[in-house]
């Protein structure tokens, strides 16, 4: 009798295009809407202060700019960064302030030296431009090679956070022979050059799909991050601010594969999801209650 009663359900929303790429699951992923068709490769997410707006960007080969979409995924706004080039802009953020700040710091070979995280002047829709006021630039503690080994390619990052006046960055793991290992790291909120200091070894179950991490998220009480893939979210407790080796990871499977690469909290209970478009696939932000 259940499949009966989801089957109707079903073939109303393949006929609602805010509702195309459907997960196969409606039990978890909810589609809020369909991203614009120019934005493809959306690789981080936030929200105003009011909630009213989401902030995304693309990563590299894309325009150095922030989009602001409404929560019927209408773009508008396009806010040029005019004083930063989109290097490889892999996540971006905001502090309990509201301040909003963009992650420069996409290494897929694991041989950039010029990472950096970008504060910016960005308040709200009606600007015509933003700019950044801080860069916080950093290496990583522990690279010595640039590239390093294959088997070793711990450097690459799509993910962070800012709690009391630092950033937490969750590394990509490339190597071969992958074994869902990443690395945390933690950077001042300032300006200047920093190392950024390691606090946290730890691994994630199954394939690269599983347990590539791509984007992060923290809660309003800063007791809980979120780590996205393709397949899944890990959930983080018990880390503290200077040591993440005793972190608790839960699992939760979406039951749905796709180029995830941005999250958000919406509030304490719901999640925001957005992946790349590919062909017919994706594009879609997605509320997931957990």
């Amino acid at each position: 009798m259940l499949r009966f009663l989801i089957l109707p359900i079903s073939l109303l929303l393949s006929c609602n295009p805010k509702a195309q790429n459907q997960p196969t699951t409606d039990d978890k992923l909810k589609v809020q809407y369909t991203l614009p068709k120019k934005l493809k490769e959306v690789s981080g997410i936030t929200l105003s202060q009011d909630k009213k707006t989401a902030w995304v960007i693309e990563d590299s080969g894309n325009k150095n700019a922030v989009y602001g979409l409404n929560d019927k995924g209408e773009l508008m706004a396009r806010i040029p960064v005019e004083n930063a080039e989109n290097t490889d802009w892999e996540d971006i953020i905001s502090d309990a302030q509201g301040n909003i700040y963009i992650g420069d710091f996409g290494n897929n070979d694991n041989s950039r030296q010029d990472l950096a995280i970008l504060k910016t002047d960005l308040k709200d829709i009606t600007q015509t431009t933003t700019k950044v006021i801080q860069t916080t630039k950093f290496h990583y503690e522990g690279q010595t090679e640039f590239p390093p080994k294959k088997s070793n390619l711990l450097y690459d990052c799509e993910a962070f956070v800012e709690m009391d006046g630092n950033f937490y960055l969750f590394t990509k793991n490339r190597s071969k022979g992958f074994d869902g290992t990443f690395l945390v790291f933690k950077v001042p909120n300032k300006e200047g050059d920093f190392e950024a200091k390691l606090i946290g070894r730890l691994k994630l179950d199954g394939g690269y799909n599983d347990a590539a991490i791509t984007s992060a998220t923290i809660n309003s009480t800063k007791d809980k991050i979120v780590l996205l893939t393709h397949k899944n979210i890990h959930v983080l407790t018990g880390f503290t601010a200077e040591d993440f080796s005793p972190a608790k990871v839960q699992k939760i499977p979406l039951d749905h594969n796709s180029q995830k690469e941005a999250i958000v909290f919406l509030n304490d209970k719901t999640l925001i999801i957005a992946d790349e478009r590919a062909k017919t696939e994706g594009g879609n932000v997605y509320q997931l209650a957990f």
